[in-house]
């Protein structure tokens, strides 16, 4: 059985996860397991060449890939649950299917949930076309002293207020600013985490997953929050510095934000049972 399953939910972007897939050819951490999920409903994106040419060369490396076309489309929480069923490793990658990563990317994540016995650790996802827009504003950032703890985050608090640092350039120009290096990675307190989180999968299943898609339309934004702030109050999380991920910047398959699940559903596990 692998160490970490990496999860990826992915619509209509052969190319953007072929390039995601060959990210994860060069891993500094060998011991995974890939599964993609596609709910694509009139094309078949894993059958694209490029695609099928990252797949061989994880298998060349002795990688387990596994695919899975998951209709009807019933909203992307239950896309992530549906991901999370599948996971059989102790450890559970989400990678959204527009992002590069490092080749330290697993071996960081790993380290750090191992030394910190937290529920998650999450990154930036760097868009480097705002590499020469530097927003001071936006780069307050509260490092973690001492072992990460459990906290409540919610929204309208000072803790909510940490989500810039994962916007635009932010955490790449603070981790420039203070030399940081992948060797010596940081830990420091977040707001959430999107698009690439590395989970305890023990920790997110007792934090009861995505199974509050029932509750929810099946357009809605901000899933993984609603998981991530439940996991924070019970076992805490951080976020990682230098960051191991940048963002394809494409554009956002989900256009209609109206329902945002932390601000229409219950954020307290306890309660929302």
């Amino acid at each position: 059985m692998p160490t970490v399953d990496v999860l990826i939910p992915t619509y209509n972007r052969p190319d953007a996860l072929a390039v995601t897939l060959t990210s994860l050819c060069a891993q500094t951490f060998p011991d995974f397991r890939v599964v993609i999920s596609d709910q694509t409903p009139d094309a078949d994106p894993l059958q694209a060449g490029v695609v099928q040419a990252a797949i061989r060369v994880l298998r060349a490396h002795g990688q387990i890939v596994e695919t899975h076309k998951h209709l009807p489309r019933r909203g992307m929480a239950e896309h992530r649950q549906f991901l999370l069923d599948q996971v059989t490793a102790p450890y559970a990658f989400f990678s959204d299917d527009d992002v590069i990563l490092e080749p330290v990317a697993i071996e960081n994540l790993l380290t750090v949930i191992q030394r910190e016995h937290c529920g998650f650790v999450g990154c930036a996802m760097v868009g480097l076309s705002y590499v020469d827009d530097v927003r001071p504003n936006q780069q307050k950032i509260e490092f973690w002293d001492g072992p990460v703890q459990p906290e409540i985050v919610r929204p309208g608090t000072l803790e909510w207020e940490r989500a810039p640092i994962h916007g635009a350039a932010n955490a790449y120009h603070v981790q420039q600013q203070l030399g940081l290096t992948h060797d010596s990675p940081r830990v420091y307190k977040i707001a959430w985490s999107g698009g690439c989180t590395f989970y305890d999968t023990a920790k997110a299943r007792a934090a009861g997953g995505f199974n509050f898609w029932r509750d929810l339309p099946e357009v809605h934004t901000g899933e993984d929050v609603l998981l991530q702030v439940r996991i924070m109050a019970q076992y805490g999380a951080c976020g990682i510095l230098p960051t191991v991920a940048y963002h394809q910047e494409l554009p956002t398959t989900i256009e209609d934000r109206r329902y945002d699940a932390p601000h229409v559903l219950d954020l307290d596990l306890q309660a929302a049972r």
